[in-house]
């Protein structure tokens, strides 16, 4: 479990901004529909997960959230224990609505999530009414908001009831502490489970999130249909593997790498022979379709129309900017599709932990 000294709790300062956003910001990208919903997302949204907590630049960070705003990302998503320490990427958007982002807020859909661990004791962690309960109203003073626009449980808890969860995200739905509810990380039959469960309870699921990329691709087996045939949106996290589909840890692990760093979710038997060849595969891929390889792997997974948004961080606002290339690729010729399933040979890659 996580010590108290790891939460970071402080509400930060308000920031005064005489930043104005781009005023055409909204006329460059595309918006998709969260299934039989009211709400449009953009095809990409910004993650927070890294290079938002307090020991990140809070400058570069500040600029990423601008450059995202200016280009029409009006998608930004948290989870109680995004950091480092847990609680600070929540308390940097804080900051940004407080400052920039003040007169803004009714354009901006802001999510947050709890299903992990966040703090010492039998109710910082899993899926008990008591700890999202607790995490949604710490969130909440984090981000100096009465309400997130979407609230999700993290990840399925098999010693909690599934009616308590969905119950306890329904509840805080009709508090007014959150508009939409949302799963993530949950495999399909229980998905299909949780959404029946949140529909019964007159708060319809919203979104599903989650892990897809070209070498994690669990999703497409069932997941996918049973979203579409429910109604339900689905948005993607980790589309570019950690980092691998940016091709920089062609060679290896480089020194100064956030793979490098202690606690990484890069191991080094990701990065095998067979998965670097595939990696400089795709490469060829984009470059002849003039892409890099981010942009090939963003475009990729938006090919398909049951994926709202895709989910991309970001470790500067120069980064972002060749990402959002993706949305303007050319379509997929149905040669380039079967050179891609050829590289990647999905038997190897659907069940994938990466």
């Amino acid at each position: 479990n996580a010590t108290a000294s790891c939460v970071f709790s402080e509400k930060p300062a308000v920031a005064n901004s005489s930043w104005q956003p781009a005023a055409d910001r909204y006329q460059n990208m595309p918006y998709r529909r969260c299934g039989r919903s009211g709400v449009q997302l953009p095809a990409l949204s910004l993650g927070l997960w890294h290079n938002f907590g307090a020991n990140d630049n809070a400058d570069t960070a500040q600029n990423i959230l601008r450059t995202a705003f200016d280009h029409g990302i009006c998608h930004f998503d948290l989870a109680n224990n995004y950091g480092p320490p847990y609680g600070s990427a929540e308390s940097t958007l804080g900051t940004a609505l407080r400052g920039d982002f003040a007169t803004h807020r009714d354009e901006l859909f802001i999510s947050s999530k709890a299903g992990y661990d966040m703090w010492p004791g039998p109710y910082g962690d899993h899926g008990s009414r008591k700890y999202l309960t607790a995490s949604l109203d710490q969130s909440l003073r984090r981000l100096g908001l009465d309400y997130v626009d979407v609230f999700y449980h993290h990840r399925p808890d098999p010693d909690t009831p599934l009616e308590e969860t969905m119950q306890a995200l329904s509840d805080l739905v009709r508090a007014g502490k959150a508009l939409y509810a949302a799963i993530s990380n949950y495999p399909a039959d229980l998905a299909a489970q949780a959404i029946r469960l949140l529909r019964a309870n007159g708060t319809p699921c919203l979104l599903h999130q989650p892990k897809y990329s070209m070498f994690v691709r669990w999703v497409e087996k069932d997941l996918l249909g049973v979203l579409e045939s429910e109604g339900v949106g689905c948005i993607v996290f980790s589309p570019l593997a950690e980092g691998l589909l940016t091709g920089k840890y062609l060679g290896g692990i480089p020194d100064g790498s956030r793979a490098a760093r202690p606690g990484s979710h890069i191991k080094k038997d990701w990065l095998s022979d067979v998965r670097q060849h595939k990696i400089a595969e795709l490469g060829k891929v984009a470059a002849e379709r003039g892409q890099t390889l981010s942009q090939l792997a963003l475009s990729w997974l938006l090919r398909d129309k049951r994926i709202t948004s895709v989910l991309m961080g970001a470790s500067s606002p120069a980064q972002l900017l060749e990402n959002l290339q993706a949305v303007h690729a050319p379509a997929f010729a149905s040669d380039e599709l079967d050179r891609i399933e050829t590289i990647l040979d999905n038997k190897t890659e659907y069940a994938s932990g990466l």
